[in-house]
């Protein structure tokens, strides 16, 4: 499987999880022109060693990976093997597009329907009782 390939069977993956991840969404997020970014998945176009940094970085996915060199795609953990759960949530914010800025501006929030407010309460919920659970069973 060669560069192109590779390319747009990451896009797809993430595609999946969230239909967001077009080309043109991801064009924006490596600084070039959607007609750019479609030349690079179609192979007529080879981006810069900088620009393949780039996508690797918005994958998630090794260089390597990218350029053929392994098939291993992901590397969800650094070479230390330790969980970074900052590292984490930001990547979430950048899947779902939540804008760390705006997401904490509380005029932003003061500006919430009280159905809105009902349904953050239930996420608040929902992660409260998963917290927990976690606790225990670590607890065991």
């Amino acid at each position: 499987m060669n560069f192109s390939d590779r390319l747009k069977k990451c896009r797809l993956i993430k595609k999946e999880e969230n239909p967001n991840w077009t080309q043109d969404y991801i064009a924006k997020q490596i600084g070039v022109a959607r007609t750019t970014y479609t030349a690079y998945e179609r192979g007529t176009k080879i981006p810069t060693l900088d620009t393949v940094n780039k996508i690797a970085d918005l994958f998630d996915v090794s260089t390597d990976y990218l350029l053929g060199r392994s098939d291993i795609s992901d590397y969800q953990v650094d070479k230390n093997n330790e969980f970074d759960s900052i590292k984490e949530v930001n990547k979430l914010m950048d899947q779902y597009g939540i804008e760390d800025a705006a997401f904490f501006d509380l005029e932003k929030w003061k500006s919430m329907s009280p159905e809105q407010i009902r349904e953050l309460e239930s996420y608040f919920q929902y992660l409260v009782k998963k917290s927990k659970e976690i606790e225990e069973n670590e607890n065991k």
